[in-house]
């Protein structure tokens, strides 16, 4: 019994650490870009991202996706694709919606990037000044 309760807790730090590491992505609230910063800090703080998203927005993750890994940031893990069932208030009955969940893991060159990135914006800023 010991034994299932330990296995729980690793699946419950399982769980925890995934949302942390979830982006949702809308196609409605925020630009493309918003997204792949965002990405690019989780793969900062957490080596690992998960995009998702729902019906029309799966396009959005997979740019956001292919834009990371085209750059040298990001190395593709796993990709799903399900369906899921979202309640409709306004017809009251329930819908079928493609979803898609994207992993990603930094690269090797993912902090030789980022550096390069810093060091390129605090040029900019000192040509400004």
């Amino acid at each position: 019994m010991e034994e299932i309760t330990e296995g729980m807790k690793g699946i419950g730090i399982a769980a925890e650490s995934q949302k942390r590491n979830r982006i949702q992505v809308s196609n409605t609230k925020k630009p493309l870009f918003f997204y792949v910063n965002l990405a690019k800090r989780y793969l900062q703080q957490h080596n690992e991202v998960e995009l998702s998203a729902l019906g029309m927005a799966i396009s959005t993750v997979v740019s956001i996706a292919e834009i990371l890994k085209n750059n040298g940031f990001a190395i593709e893990k796993n990709i799903r694709t399900s369906t899921v069932e979202i309640k409709d208030e306004s017809k009251g009955r329930s819908i079928s919606k493609a979803k898609i969940e994207i992993v990603l893991e930094k690269s090797e060159k993912f902090d030789e990037l980022m550096a390069a990135a810093a060091d390129e914006r605090s040029r900019n800023i000192e040509e400004k000044d």
